[in-house]
């Protein structure tokens, strides 16, 4: 009934709001399972079987001559390890808790620090799943060789960010259309599948193919990435100026739905999803 207000200063307010996404974060890895180790072997375990598939495939199919030089499980993980990254940054920021969660009740507990959390979340368990898997290769089946570091770390890193973006649209969205909103995600992650360009080289696709493929920010970065990673491959269809300005230009537009949609918030949508 009776409050104090007391003003807090502008570097205050950041470490208060970087407090609250910290114990979000955290909250959200803790999500699924009582311990955060269970929440990051399973996103160990799901990388794994992913690999394991797609590496059958190819020796079965014989798509691994098309591969570059280099070590081909390396040449795997650029392209199906940053695919699983971008789509589980757009399910999680898709699923944040909106204007309406009764986490909202909470006073620090904002939607920006909601969509922060579930992000940081998913680049938390996907970092460590990213360097355990590569310590395994290392380790286990032949020596990793990454060409430029920190040039396949900035792509990883651009990949979960346009995976971020694209989920702050969906979860703006969602409110108003939710069944469209499923709809438009499944199709986007199943089309992905393929348009990503995970399983091929842009190099090498015939140009009257790259129309088909040029539109997602993922092919690009992907396609980066290997040249990044490899020594011997040069892209030379792709950039990474689309990726990086499609992101910002993301971010922006799915902030503004957002906080349109915040204005508008009504108890009766949690009863539509």
């Amino acid at each position: 009934m009776f409050e104090t207000r007391t003003s807090q200063s502008t570097l205050a307010l950041i470490f208060n709001f970087l407090e609250v996404t910290f114990y979000a974060s955290a909250r959200k890895v803790r999500k699924n399972h009582g311990n955060a180790l269970f929440s990051i072997l399973l996103s160990i375990m799901q990388s794994v079987l992913f690999i394991a598939a797609f590496y059958f495939m190819f020796n079965f199919l014989g798509g691994r001559t098309a591969a570059l030089r280099g070590n081909f499980m390396v040449y795997l993980m650029s392209g199906i390890f940053f695919y699983l990254t971008h789509i589980q940054a757009v399910r999680a920021v898709m699923g944040a808790e909106g204007p309406t969660s009764p986490m909202m009740q909470h006073a620090p507990m904002n939607t920006l620090v909601s969509i922060c959390s579930e992000a940081l979340a998913v680049l938390y368990t996907q970092t460590i799943a990213l360097l355990c898997i590569l310590l395994m290769i290392h380790t286990v089946i032949e020596p990793v060789e990454i060409h430029d570091w920190s040039g396949a770390m900035l792509m990883f890193l651009l990949a979960w960010g346009v995976g971020v973006a694209l989920g702050i649209i969906l979860m703006a969205l969602k409110p108003w259309m939710p069944d469209f909103v499923n709809l438009l995600s499944m199709v986007y992650i199943r089309a992905n599948m393929i348009f990503s360009g995970k399983m091929f080289l842009a190099n090498m696709m015939p140009a009257v193919m790259l129309p088909a493929f040029t539109w997602n920010p993922l092919f690009h970065i992907i396609d980066q990435t290997r040249g990044y990673v490899f020594v011997n491959y040069f892209p030379h269809n792709t950039n990474v100026s689309y990726p990086l300005y499609f992101t910002l230009a993301a971010i922006l537009i799915g902030m503004m739905i957002e906080a349109y949609t915040r204005m508008h918030a009504s108890s009766s949508w949690d009863a539509r999803r």
